[in-house]
Parts: structure tokens; C-alpha cells; sequence
């Protein structure tokens, strides 16, 4: 005879499709801090997370809205905003000691150019290390903005010399 029901229930968060528990279980096995890189319409958040068993710890975080700070005053959702906000991320993360991270983009399909490389790739040029294959990232002209119709006021360049040297306008 048997016992009980044969129906399990999924995880709430599963249900929504926000975490994919198969992906966190390998990511949190590795013991290194994760990269969390996400994307909105309008914003690019990383934070660079621990896992502790009572949560996760954000030990750093940076949104592309901190950008302005720098005088960045175009849309914050494109390549190039992507971009600065993963350097500037990158470059606190260093303050505050992490030497090596590991990427997680979470639930989102990894396409070739996108924000989310372009994210990583800030990342590791402010002196992070993060495994990633080099062509998944974008293009060198869009990360420099070339492809942007409206013309930064403040160069790309300039910004992110401002980033890496720590000084805000």
C-alpha cells in the first residue's frame, strides 16, 4: 500500500520562473563569489554576492543610474552603459578585496554581444577575475559607444578613466 501523494510542489520561484535551482545548486558549488548580472528596460544592476547559509551577502553593488555621477547623461540600458557599470562594479569589487568572481546571468539566454557580456567585460578589465569565453563579447566600437546615435557630452574614455581612478564629477 502506499502512502502520501505522488504530487510534489515546485518551488514558488521556479513556478514564477525567476531561479533556476539546477543553475544556483552548480554556481554556489564552485565557492567563489558570484557576479549577479541583471537587466531591466531601462537598467544594469551587477552585485557581487556571497552565499552565506543564513542568505546571500551583497558585498558590492552598482546600477548603471550611478553612472550619472560621472557625467554619463545618455540612456543607461545600452552596450556601452553596460559596460561602465560592469567596470565600476569591477573596480569596487577590488576595493573591498575580490579578486576572482564567477558570472551569473541567472535565467537569461547568453547571446553573443550582449549587455550582459558587455557587463562582464567591464568587469574583468577593472581587474576581476571572471571566466568568460572572449568571443561572447561585444564588439570594441560599441563598447566605445561609436554606434550610439546621440554623441556622448562626456567621451567614454574619459569616464572610465574617471571609474578606474576613483573620482566622481
Amino acid at each position: 500500500m502506499s502512502q502520501g501523494s505522488r504530487y510534489k510542489p515546485t518551488f514558488r520561484r521556479h513556478r514564477e520562473g525567476v531561479t533556476d535551482y539546477r543553475k544556483r545548486k552548480k554556481l554556489l558549488k564552485s565557492r567563489k563569489i558570484r557576479a549577479v548580472i541583471r537587466r531591466s528596460l531601462n537598467h544594469i544592476t551587477v552585485q557581487f554576492v556571497q552565499y552565506k547559509e543564513d542568505g546571500d551577502v551583497v558585498l558590492v553593488s552598482a546600477i548603471s543610474s550611478d553612472l550619472k555621477r560621472y557625467g554619463w547623461k545618455l540612456p543607461k540600458d545600452t552596450t556601452t552603459a553596460a559596460y561602465l557599470t560592469g567596470l565600476l562594479a569591477g573596480k569596487r569589487a577590488q576595493e573591498v578585496g575580490v579578486k576572482e568572481c564567477i558570472a551569473d546571468i541567472g535565467r537569461y539566454t547568453p547571446c553573443k554581444g550582449s549587455r550582459v557580456f558587455a557587463a562582464i567585460k567591464g568587469i574583468i578589465d577593472a581587474g576581476v577575475e571572471c571566466p568568460c569565453d572572449e568571443s561572447m563579447f561585444p564588439d570594441e566600437k560599441r563598447l566605445a559607444g561609436e554606434h550610439l546615435t546621440h554623441k556622448p557630452s562626456v567621451p567614454v574614455e574619459q569616464v572610465k578613466e574617471q571609474i578606474l581612478e576613483g573620482k566622481t564629477r
